[in-house]
């Protein structure tokens, strides 16, 4: 009894470990440069930042800050909106590694709803506490903290929008010192009235090649303007959740919880997809593949231990119609006993040890980047992904997952690739772990530290140089 009491208490334990980092990995695992960042220079050609300085390991992580000469800097940010989407988390881990040196950030949210609200409360709580000011967008202490910063950081195409509510005869002041951080990929986000002043600030950054190209020449034909110079730098996962991921046994514990919550036994094996349910994120094709998967397996007569699939994103509050097809189709299909639909979380860190294989199936244009990607590699899990956007700067095909098409084509490609895992387990071991190396040489929180410091001084340089 005492044994058993004993293996509980330890289980809450590390459950409690988890969930008191969830926000912190969640949001920490978004910066990281793949080793090499880029910049364009005047012919608009991609040339790299200089890696002088650059970590192969983590062994070194305890010495210089290489953004500690933000010290005496002041930062303002802008956000579009404050949500647990994957932008405003992304700046607010910017805000709290710069907020670590002791940089001043005051931070502004542009669209604000109407009535209050619980997640904003929250994340504006735990702002706060890391010491990051927040200020109306709209007022004279608004513009008055925009004249004063050295530097202006808007986050994703939409907050450029809050320029507009800046006195007019006050925008070219602060232009010059504007870094703008693209995180979009979709072609609803080029209008003249999101980045009409995208061509006159010190520079543009973005989340993956792929989408400095797109952005590049989808500004240049659909609306005339040319890009400024522009900066990838690749996301990465923070120490937190590398912590827990290199953890044998919170791993195993965590492992054991969420599959005795979904019912699925030791040895089978899961396939998960972990995005907010839309079909832009291919949760339906997804599901078709898997059911094709079961068919042909059943068809061909293969020995495979039994299967499951794992959507993680749901809204279990507002369920959409999109989500209402994918359960249809479950049901219709008689696979329920196969298929779990997980409610949005912050903590994805449990459902990536519980999992064997991640599947990111975004559709048309791909993620800008992914970092759910890079996650699932740091827990040593091979990868399915669409071969669109930044999944295929992240994955490797053949080495750490495989990549299929977009789309209705995708389903058949992606069926057989479930297949060929669920066959071979030293495969799968073997894609983890290669996908884990790729994650320590590529994607952590030193190598974007190190690469987002040599953008920051660079925009800086220009700023002051325009100021002058």
């Amino acid at each position: 009894m005492r044994n058993v009491m004993a293996t509980k208490q330890r289980l809450v334990f590390l459950l409690c470990i988890a969930m008191f980092t969830a926000v912190a990995f969640f949001i920490g695992s978004s910066f990281s440069s793949c080793g090499r960042g880029y910049v364009r220079d005047e012919e608009k050609v991609l040339i790299p930042v200089p890696e002088s300085g650059l970590q192969k390991d983590r062994s070194g992580e305890e010495g210089e800050n290489s953004l500690s000469f933000m010290r005496s800097k002041f930062v303002l940010m802008v956000s579009h909106e404050l949500s647990l989407s994957g932008g405003p988390l992304l700046l607010m881990e910017l805000a709290f590694l710069l907020r670590a040196v002791s940089t001043r950030v005051v931070w502004m949210t542009n669209q604000m709803p109407s009535e209050p609200d619980e997640i904003i409360f929250s994340l504006e709580q735990r702002m706060m506490e890391r010491g990051v000011e927040i200020v109306s967008p709209k007022g004279e202490k608004a513009v008055d903290s925009a004249l004063k910063a050295d530097l202006i950081i808007l986050n994703t195409a939409v907050a450029g929008k809050w320029l507009d509510s800046v006195p007019k005869e006050t925008v070219p002041r602060l232009l010059p010192k504007v870094l703008w951080w693209i995180h979009e990929v979709r072609g609803h986000y080029f209008k003249m009235e999101y980045v009409k002043h995208l061509p006159f600030v010190s520079g543009a950054m973005i989340d993956s090649y792929v989408t400095a190209e797109y952005w590049k020449n989808r500004t240049e034909e659909r609306l005339r303007i040319k890009m400024p110079e522009t900066f990838v730098v690749h996301l990465g996962n923070s120490k937190d959740l590398m912590e827990v991921a290199e953890n044998v046994v919170a791993r195993r514990v965590l492992r054991e919880h969420i599959r005795e919550s979904l019912g699925v036994r030791k040895g089978d094996l899961v396939f998960a997809i972990i995005n907010s349910v839309s079909r832009g994120k291919g949760q339906d094709l997804f599901l078709k593949s898997f059911y094709e998967a079961l068919q042909l397996i059943q068809q061909r007569k293969l020995t495979v231990t039994t299967m499951h699939a794992v959507v993680v994103g749901s809204d279990l509050t507002v369920q959409t119609k999109f989500e209402t097809e994918l359960r249809t189709f479950v049901a219709d299909k008689k696979i329920h006993g196969s298929v779990h639909f997980v409610n949005k979380t912050l903590n994805v860190a449990p459902y990536l040890a519980s999992i064997d294989v991640l599947v990111q199936n975004s559709q048309g244009r791909g993620e800008c980047f992914g970092r759910i990607t890079i996650e699932a590699m740091a827990f040593q899990l091979p990868v399915l992904g669409t071969a669109a956007g930044g999944t295929t700067e992240i994955v490797v095909n053949g080495t750490t997952g495989w990549l299929h098409p977009a789309g209705k084509e995708g389903i058949t490609p992606l069926a057989e690739n479930m297949i060929q895992l669920a066959t071979d387990a030293k495969l799968r071991k073997a894609m983890g772990r290669k996908g884990y190396e790729r994650v320590q040489g590529m994607f952590l929180e030193h190598h974007m530290s190190q690469q987002i410091s040599s953008v920051l001084k660079e925009v800086l340089h220009k700023a002051n140089s325009r100021t002058l």
